[in-house]
């Protein structure tokens, strides 16, 4: 059983910043060095960012919209402040 592997996307980030810093051309590197570099530091990246499930929200319509609407204001606007 092979265990998915869970990749840190500040990690990720900060090993392209790093490798950017070091071989990016107008620093003295190699264009051809820097490009594949890039693409093969890119291709490690996760790409579950918005992989998400989408979840749909049901908002009641007509007269118990408008009542909801106003208790969740009311309510808002009468709770203790979030100061301590």
């Amino acid at each position: 059983m092979m265990v998915p592997v869970q990749h840190d996307p500040a990690t990720t980030r900060a090993a392209i910043r790093a490798f950017v810093r070091a071989n990016h051309p107008d620093v003295g590197g190699d264009p051809e060095v820097f490009a594949a570099g890039l693409a093969e530091l890119r291709c490690h990246r996760p790409r579950d960012r918005y992989d998400a499930p989408v979840v749909v929200v049901h908002r009641p319509r007509g007269i118990r919209g408008l009542l909801h609407r106003i208790s969740a204001r009311w309510a808002r606007r009468h709770r203790p402040p979030r100061v301590r």
